[in-house]
């Protein structure tokens, strides 16, 4: 199986390059599945339903969030209703949505995707080791899941790494997101699962991560309430991370980051 999972779409920067060039990704790499965090498409703070139906008609299978899920109050209702829009598996019981969905792929591959939340300098949050292990109760990767991608949403590089190892060999992908940077350290991990601290962002780099730089830098230098922050409206750079797994065993073949438009160099995964 091969897929693609796009880092956090901020703004319209963001969203207009991801629009522009989904259906051409999943040309050129025969992809069989793109997911995309879009938690920051809104403006930076959250994604509307609007903004999930342009994706899913641009060609997006499945949309994982964050610590902004709420921040658009219209996507309560709808992700309750939506099972193609995730929410972190683990926030408190009886939250609207979902934290864990199938992608049927057009050739009857099922997909699994996992979404947690971080809980080291993050928002309150049940634990995500023992949220997931449940789940891999009911998915076997090679078994009940062809493949399996786990969304890990947060700030310390540690705690990401330490859900990697944990959950190595059980899941096909460990993909973090959150911190907006993409990290040099895409690989495949002993037990064979795909690993990536974080997949970086998709949006304007000549940025505060993705915020407007004048804003943000006020900010840091001020104990004063500064303007709300608004998400940068430079040419964005769309940051992925390409998975190609075994087809026996779900687990990564290959793991390799992708990176295309805006200020950061270019990089595209080499397919067989």
């Amino acid at each position: 199986m091969r897929v693609l999972f796009v880092g956090d779409v901020v703004g319209r920067s963001g969203r207009t390059l991801l629009l522009e060039r989904v259906g051409e990704l999943r040309r050129r790499l025969r992809l069989d599945a793109v997911i995309v965090n879009g938690e920051n498409a809104a403006a930076g703070f959250g994604i509307t339903p609007k903004i999930c139906i342009e994706m899913f008609t641009a060609g997006v299978d499945l949309i994982t969030t964050g610590n902004h899920v709420w921040d658009q109050k219209e996507l309560i209702g709808y992700i309750a209703s939506q099972p193609r829009v995730l929410r972190p598996l683990n926030m408190l019981p009886g939250t609207p949505g979902n934290g864990v969905a199938e992608v049927r792929t057009e050739a009857g591959k099922r997909l699994i995707v996992i979404h947690v939340l971080c809980r080291l300098f993050m928002k309150l949050a049940d634990d995500p080791f023992r949220a997931i292990e449940r789940e891999l109760q009911r998915f076997r990767l090679g078994i009940t899941a062809d493949a399996i991608l786990v969304d890990v949403h947060g700030e310390a590089t540690s705690e990401k790494t330490a859900l990697g190892h944990f959950l190595d060999g059980h899941v096909s992908l460990v993909a973090g997101t959150h911190t907006h940077i993409p990290t040099a350290d895409a690989q495949i991990l002993p037990g064979g699962t795909g690993y990536i601290t974080d997949v970086g962002m998709t949006g304007d780099y000549d940025s505060v991560i993705g915020m407007d730089k004048a804003l943000a830098v006020a900010r840091w230098r001020s104990d004063v309430p500064q303007p709300k922050l608004e998400a940068a409206q430079g040419p964005a750079t769309l940051c992925a991370v390409y998975l190609e797994t075994d087809d026996r065993t779900g687990l990564a073949r290959s793991v390799q980051p992708l990176r295309l438009g805006g200020r950061l160099a270019e990089a595209w995964p080499t397919v067989d």
